[in-house]
């Protein structure tokens, strides 16, 4: 988590007052009633995609499975969080993923690390931060191995932001305020604004801004960010740009504690509303992140493009949680059968992480014989430094928390733990060529080398346990794809790396905690049919997949291991449909992991990982009212499948279904458009166990939100 202070939206909207502006600007804007035909708002964008290294070709031709969530669909579902935006897609579930934390989240089953799987502007970024979506003009997901995009990752899928940028035409201008309440009692108010100027129009900017006071249902749960982001561009000629943007957020807020199972007994699910383990003491998280970049594009001779971009990041926290954690010093897989469980003072303070990249990359056309190439040339410098403070307190409270009734406790901070430094350092070089052998049949291959420099040292004078670990290695991927008039079919092959480091976790549960365990290679193989939109209407996918990856798991006496494989083969299928009213969207995912080859614990092998389910469901109807122009209605549907609780599966999570309604309406006054949303998420008030995380040997509960309200309005001027 981070902190670090530039407060100026703080000095416009007070928080005390931010609720009531933002009521005030919503029934300030209750006269705008002119109707007008609202734009056609998809699900995702069939645009190309940053992220995959081969931004020229649309999706529905290009050989690898990826979606995009452009802006009109991150304001329709009311994202604040990349997870309510990846959550739209059905290979995509939660993994540890706390209500006030970052997010953490599971691509294809796997989960996502947020220090090597998440990206900003085509730059890597660490994702251990809450990052705001008012700048954010779409959200990349690219899924598989992603070993010719990146150094190091984890398989499943790769995450890109994509900051709003100025409008191109030069008479384009933009303004917008929105506001919003709802999900709680939280309420926000943002500003969008963009235009150009300048004698010929060669400068561009685009100014965001936001405050939120933050009151979720979760009770006794406060807190409140803000963002500040500014891009800008320069048409130096006609064939040479100059871009950057800079944003700088905070967001403190009390944490958020999971429940657990109960001895050996899977509990009735909750309503979520209650912060288990909120004490008078209790202290915020605080997050504060300054990032930035600055890109310049030359148009060279013949068609041939160069790009130079650099990005930095700079990530300020203050971790701390009110943990609940074990059964006393008799279980710490899970809370005692009384519904008691011990109870700790966790505060790590003065987090410091630094990311930095630049990256220069070559691409254009050559004609060998009757193929064309297109290709790619980048080299990527990068830099991660992980500067913990030297101690932590993971502190035992002598007062028991109380799943069944409310408690108090005292405060016990005690600063005796040690933490780990991390330096991380790599050279990427790589080439992409996509060979198109004829228009319909194309061969895809990419290569990336990559050179690593990477160490750690703990904190603790007495035994700092050292670490440093340099290695090469080649990534390769391969595809083959055929293009016709309805579809395009492909086959591919790809590698990826991944680091494996054991968490810096909590206290001593882990003999080797924040050691690198080593750089291991994961596989995929993946065979894909799509189609564009048809005249129809109509657009589909099917894709089936298999990814290998080495397996990381705890062994039950305090440490973490790295043996064996865990292989997920699975099935995605997908479709949409929309006419003069109607938007249809359905895409589900069967997803069946093992493990297998494992050494050391072999009762684990043959078995299926936790908290993965079976079968995702995502859907989505949506009505466009002829008789009330502007005005539309979508019922979406999301369902996730049974998931193991425990290793062996004789505690499992019960399947979830759940059903999000929504209306919005768009108007007109004079000139300027209104859009209204009114969103009521888990229409029928479901209680469910959303999913059942094991971390730092401890089986985690994750109550699902209940029946929430929300209802926000943008004017645009």
């Amino acid at each position: 988590m981070a902190h670090h202070h530039l407060d100026i939206c703080s000095l416009v909207f007070k928080p005390s007052r931010t609720q009531a502006a933002a009521w005030l600007c919503i029934a300030s804007l209750g006269s705008a009633m002119a109707q007008n035909a609202t734009p056609e708002i998809t699900i995702s964008s069939p645009s190309p995609q940053q992220v995959s290294g081969f931004g020229d070709v649309p999706l529905s031709k290009a050989p690898f499975s990826a979606v995009n969530f452009d802006n009109a669909t991150l304001r329709d579902i009311g994202a604040t969080r990349i997870s309510d935006a990846l959550r739209l897609d059905a290979s995509v579930t939660d993994s540890y993923n706390s209500p006030a934390y970052w997010d953490i989240l599971s691509v294809r089953g796997y989960t996502l690390d947020n220090r090597y799987n998440y990206r900003r502007e085509g730059l890597p970024i660490s994702a251990e931060t809450m990052i705001p979506m008012e700048n954010k003009e779409r959200i990349e997901l690219l899924k598989g191995t992603s070993g010719i995009q990146a150094g190091t990752s984890a398989p499943g899928g790769l995450a890109n932001y994509v900051v709003k940028r100025a409008p191109t035409g030069n008479d384009d201008t933009l303004r917008s305020v929105t506001a919003s309440y709802g999900n709680g009692q939280s309420s926000s108010i943002a500003l969008d604004l963009g235009g150009r100027f300048g004698e010929s129009k060669e400068f561009g900017y685009r100014f965001n801004t936001a405050y939120e006071d933050l009151n979720p249902y979760i009770r006794n749960t406060p807190g409140h960010r803000h963002l500040v982001a500014l891009a800008m561009d320069w048409r130096v000629t006609n064939d040479s740009k100059l871009e950057f943007e800079v944003e700088q957020s905070e967001r403190q807020q009390i944490g958020v504690n999971a429940y657990s199972l109960l001895g050996a007994t899977l509990p009735a699910p909750v309503n979520g509303t209650r912060n288990l383990t909120r004490q008078d003491w209790s202290l915020p998280g605080v997050f504060n992140a300054n990032t930035g970049s600055i890109r310049f594009k030359q148009n060279l001779s013949q068609g041939w493009l160069w790009t130079t971009q650099v990005g930095s990041q700079r990530l300020k926290t203050d971790d701390r949680l009110t943990f609940g954690y074990g059964c006393g010093d008799s279980d710490y897989s899970r809370y005692c059968k009384d519904g008691s469980f011990a109870l700790y003072d966790f505060r790590s303070e003065r987090e410091q992480r630094y990311s930095d990249a630049v990256q220069s990359a070559v691409s254009g056309q050559v004609h060998w014989g009757r193929t064309v190439h297109h290709l790619s040339f980048s080299v990527l410098r990068q830099r991660q430094l992980d500067r913990m403070p030297v101690n932590q307190s993971f502190a035992y409270i002598a007062t028991p928390g109380q799943v069944n009734a409310t408690f108090s406790s005292l405060p016990n901070p005690d600063f005796s733990g040690f933490n780990t430094q991390r330096s991380e350092y790599s050279t990427e070089w790589a080439l992409q060529d996509r060979i198109e052998l004829t228009t319909a049949l194309n061969v895809w291959m990419g290569l990336r080398h990559v050179e690593l420099d990477r160490s750690s040292v703990r904190t603790d004078p007495a035994n700092p346990n050292a670490k440093r670990f340099q290695s090469q290695a080649d990534t390769p991927w391969l595809a083959i794809s055929h293009t016709l008039a309805d579809w395009t079919g492909y086959v591919s092959y790809g590698e990826g790396l991944e680091q494996f480091v054991v968490a810096n976790s909590p206290g001593t549960y882990w003999v080797n905690a924040g050691e690198l365990l080593g750089v291991g290679k994961s596989r995929q193989t993946e065979i894909g049919l799509k189609s564009p939109v048809l005249s129809t209407g109509m657009q589909w996918n099917a894709t089936l997949f298999k990814i290998a990856r080495p397996l990381a798991y705890d062994d039950g006496n305090g440490s973490r291991l790295l043996e064996g494989e865990e292989t997920h083969q699975g099935a995605e299928l997908g479709g949409r449909w929309s006419d003069a009213q109607w938007l249809l969207h359905a895409q589900a995912q069967w997803l069946n992991a093992q493990t297998q080859g494992v050494r050391t614990v072999t009762a684990l092998n043959g078995q299926r990982p936790v908290n993965l389910p079976h079968l995702t469901l995502r859907a989505l109807a949506q009505f466009r009212w002829a008789q009330v122009p502007g005005l539309r209605t979508s019922l979406r549907l999301n369902h996730e499948g049974e998931r193991r609780v425990l290793e062996d599966g004789s505690i499992n999570l019960p399947a979830w279904t759940t059903l999000d309604l929504a209306a919005h309406y768009d108007t007109r006054l004079q000139d300027t458009r209104t859009e209204w949303t009114l969103g009521i998420d888990n229409l029928t008030d479901q209680r469910y166990w959303r999913e059942s995380p094991k971390q730092f040997g401890h089986y985690y509960l994750y109550p699902g939100a209940p029946r929430t309200a929300r209802i926000s309005v943008r004017t645009s001027f």
